[in-house]
Order: structure tokens, then sequence, then C-alpha cells
């Protein structure tokens, strides 16, 4: 099983260290728990650009990089306390810290207050992620403002305050060897969820019945959470982009769209199916679905290195106004048609996102306004889609019923290699034909 290590997690801090001017600190905080109801919690989910730099999964704790310090890696921690460990689980500690996760220094957060205004004593820049934890924000505002109107003391408050996320969030876009191949065990474990979903789906069962074999495979294969809400929309269900009510019973007739994915090791998987409830396509949704599905093979084209989103995104789109028109949804021209982004109305999202330790994962996706290229080891999905609201209109004409009540997308979690892409969700039967042969075996 691969696994980072504390010096990969050490590799990264040092790449970032480097890239922070000498006369500044970066303070990156991990997350909180989350109430959910009077003294109950959320299951605890860490900040991302916390865990990219530590791997560590311990609530409330802070990062502080200095550059210019005799200790550069400062980790503030809950310390050991066997009362509350034997009714909330066990801590790692100060001691250990300093061991298991390869810092310089290590102390109790009870402490925090006090080295965190003396690691800002003299720097001129601060670097955190303002607004992603309020409370943070507010503690280096007060301690800044405390350095302030002591100067008789020696005291020198910073003078800025910096975004750490652009040059983070770089670093996290393009993925390491090993985060490639988590990344393939998260889509793997996906895959075979999808696969035990699409026999499980049958006309009468629910929604919420089909979600639950997805997540029972996701936690027997060590993957013990969704990587986001779990979306399993029957009928025209199926045209809200994040339902996640999955409620409803399946219907003879229906069409059922799947979008889930597995988290592993904090690594997201993004994978979206769509298929007939009673095991056979009917005439229209087939020709839906196999025009989404030539949509997508036209985007996994554009998808190398020194090609872009937006390229492929506009050959998907090129794809599903040509098949609209032929179809007679959309009517006129071809060139009017594109013109005025008609397919808008039917392929009402992006093509798709950056995927890694979050499932929309952080990166810019354009550089001095112009769409960023691709280059090897991004991660990101394609996932066209075609919805058609059960009252749909084009300009003012109702399209016709047979279309009405139909939501198809297919997604898949593509890794930019140096030569095109691998495909890591391929496995999940997408044709036509698969995928009504895979219905067949269900028991």
């Amino acid at each position: 099983m691969v696994s980072l290590t504390t010096t990969d997690y050490q590799r990264r801090r040092q790449a970032l260290l480097k890239q922070l001017p000498a006369d500044s600190i970066a303070v990156i905080a991990a997350a909180s728990e989350v109430t959910r109801s009077r003294d109950t919690e959320f299951p605890f989910r860490q900040n991302s650009d916390f865990f990219y730099l530590t791997g560590f999964n311990e609530p409330d704790a802070l990062l502080v990089l200095a550059p210019q310090a005799n200790t550069p890696v400062t980790l503030f921690c809950q310390p050991s306390d066997a009362d509350a460990e034997v009714w909330h689980g066990r801590r790692l500690g100060v001691d250990a810290a300093l061991d298991k996760l390869g810092v310089d220094a290590a102390y109790s957060t009870d402490t925090i207050d006090e080295h965190l205004f003396e690691l800002l004593n003299g720097v001129h820049t601060v670097f955190s992620c303002h607004g992603d934890n309020a409370e943070l924000d507010q503690l280096l505002w007060q301690l800044s403002d405390g350095l302030r109107q002591t100067p008789k003391k020696g005291n020198k408050a910073p003078q800025q305050f910096s975004d750490l996320r652009p040059l983070l969030h770089e670093m996290r876009l393009i993925k390491s060897a090993k985060e490639l191949d988590i990344m393939r065990r998260a889509a793997s474990i996906t895959v075979a969820a999808f696969k035990r979903a699409m026999h499980y789906a049958q006309v009468g069962r629910y929604e919420y019945q089909v979600a639950a074999e997805l997540h029972h495979e996701f936690a027997s294969q060590g993957a013990l959470h969704p990587a986001y809400g779990t979306i399993c929309g029957g009928g025209d269900n199926a045209c809200i982009l994040h339902y996640t009510e999955n409620s409803a019973e399946l219907r003879d007739g229906d069409l059922l769209l799947i979008d889930a994915g597995a988290e592993y090791q904090g690594y997201a998987a993004d994978i979206t199916r769509t298929f007939p409830v009673n095991g056979r396509f009917s005439e229209p949704q087939k020709q839906l679905y196999e025009l989404v599905l030539k949509a997508q093979q036209a985007a996994f084209d554009e998808v190398k290195p020194g090609s872009n989103l937006i390229a492929a995104q506009q050959a998907a789109a090129k794809v599903i106004t040509q098949g609209l028109l032929e179809l007679g949804i959309l009517s006129g021209t071809f060139d009017d048609n594109w013109r005025k982004s008609t397919w808008k109305r039917f392929f009402i999202h992006g093509l798709g996102h950056w995927l890694g330790l979050d499932v929309h994962d952080v990166g810019e996706y354009q550089r001095q306004g112009q769409p960023r290229p691709f280059q090897a080891g991004m991660v990101l999905t394609i996932e066209p889609g075609i919805y058609i609201p059960l009252q749909a209109e084009v300009d003012g004409v109702a399209v016709d019923k047979k279309w009405c009540g139909i939501g198809i997308r297919i997604e898949d979690d593509l890794i930019v290699t140096a030569d095109g892409y691998e495909n890591m969700t391929a496995a999940v039967s997408k044709t036509v034909a698969e995928v009504e042969q895979w219905l067949a075996q269900r028991g």
C-alpha cells in the first residue's frame, strides 16, 4: 500500500520555505471539530492545506514556517491528556510530534499566544490563508497589534499580510508519483463501488439504498468517508446538478445518475455514470446518452500538455451543439447556435475541475488572463452532460416530451501525462452496449 511518509511532508515544507522571503513567516491552521447537534460533532475532516504540509489529522493544531528562525518548522498541537483521551481518542502529543512529524519544534496549543508573539516579532510579512479560519485571523491581528503598541520593549509588528494560497496551491496542483498512486487507489475503490451499485439498483429500490451500497464498498476497502455528498438521482432528479436528497423510489423507464467518489488517505475520486434502472435504454435516452459520450471523447482528445480546459470544453460543446441540432432539440444553423452558445441551455455546468485533496481541488485555471496549459502531473475530471427538465423550452417553444425529464452526465478522472492522459476510472462500463451487458448480469 502506497502512502506518504514523514520525509515526503518534510520535503513539501522545505519546498515552501524556499519560496518564502527571509523576513517572513507562514501560519497554517488545522481544522476544528464542527458541532452537528448539541454535544455531538460531524466526522472530523482536516484542512487540506494543513494536511498537505503535515499529514497530521488532529484538530486545532497550528503550523508555523519561519525561514530565518532557529527552528524553521514549529507545530502546536493538543497536549497529551489521559482523561480527555479516554473520552475522545488518543492524541499524538507534543513530545511524539517532534519524531513522528519531523518538525523542528513542538509546543502545546495552550502556549500558542506566547510563542506566536515571539515568532511574529520583527518579521516583515505574514503569510496565511486569510478568511479560512476566523479565529486565526483574529489572533494574528491581536498579536500584531500587541507588538505595534510596545515599541519601547524592542518589539516590531509585521508590516504586511499576504496570501499564502498562490504559493501553496501551485505546489498542490502538480501531483507527485506517490500522490498519483494514492489517487489511483481512490479511483479503483470508487470503480468497485460503482460496479456494485449498478448491479444493486433496480426498479422499486430507493436512491438512498443505492448510495448505501456505494458507501459500504468505500468503507470496506479502507475509504471511510465519501469525498463529497453522494448524488443518486433517478428520473428528472438527475436534472438537479447537486441533488443529494436521495429519497425517491427508482421507477421503470427512468435513468439513474450516480455521482460519487471515495476519499482515500485524504485524496478524492469523482465518477459519474448514468444508466437505465430497468437495464435497457429507451431510444431517446440512448440518443442523448451517446451524444454525451461522444462529447466526452472529444474533450478527452484535448487533454494533453499544451492544450487547456477551455479548448476541451469547446470541443465537447461543439459535439453537443451539432448533436442537439440533428435531434431537433435545437433549430437553425450550427454557426448561429454556436455564436449564441445555445448549448449552455442543456449543458449547464463547466466541463471539469482539478482533483486532489479537495474534490474541487485548488490551482489556477488561468494565467495572465489566458487558459492555463495542461502539464503532466495535473489531475482533473471531464464530465459533460445534457439536462432537459420536464418543462424545457427553446425560444418559447416546448421541447418534445420524449426528451423531457432526462438528465445525463458521464464523468471520469484523468491524469495529464507527458503525451496525453491516463483515465483512472475507465473500468466502469460506459458505452451503451457495455452498460446494458453489465446490468444484464444483475441477480
